[in-house]
């Protein structure tokens, strides 16, 4: 079991594919820090105080589990975290290429610290923030692909978002 690793990401809001990959990142390192950054270049859905609290819920009183905030490079906060790599998800191979720049100009920045890659687990190949917000944000249903914990937020955000997946069946004549 490595030392630990910095997981970064916007996190607006979390889902179960980022859980997925914090509790798989658990068996390889002591301790996991989730990192919410602040990305001037998205629109966000909830403030970076929001999501610092929603994943503080999610993982609860883990002691392996850290929840931070910041703004500016990674590789500084790495470093000041005494981190020993940076946890990334990956859903599919169009993320990988963006995933691997990132880890380029992090190396080049500062050679010690690695890039570890994770495949997110196969029922959450489809999950990210932006779908899940965008079918929230239609009335539709994400029972399943966010905690409960998220799914009581977004509601509060979106009071159309259906609550459960269920159909109702239509008879036909």
């Amino acid at each position: 079991m490595g030392k630990s690793a910095v997981y970064p990401g916007s996190f607006d809001p979390i889902t179960n594919g980022h859980v997925d990959i914090i509790d798989r990142g658990l068996v390889i390192f002591k301790k996991i820090i989730v990192l919410v950054g602040y990305n001037p270049n998205k629109k966000s859905l909830f403030s970076v105080e929001e999501r610092v609290s929603m994943i503080r819920e999610v993982v609860g009183d883990n002691p392996r589990v850290e929840v931070d905030s910041f703004s500016g490079l990674l590789v500084d906060y790495v470093k000041k975290s005494e981190a020993s790599c940076i946890l990334r998800g990956l859903r599919a191979m169009s993320d990988f290429e963006y995933e691997f720049q990132l880890a380029l100009i992090n190396r080049r920045l500062t050679r010690n610290i690695e890039t570890v890659f994770l495949m997110t687990g196969s029922k959450w190949f489809y999950c990210n923030s932006s779908i899940v917000k965008e079918a929230a944000g239609l009335g539709g249903s994400v029972k399943g692909m966010v905690p409960d914990i998220v799914l009581g937020r977004l509601k509060g955000k979106f009071p159309d978002m259906k609550m459960n997946n269920s159909r109702k069946q239509q008879k036909h004549a």
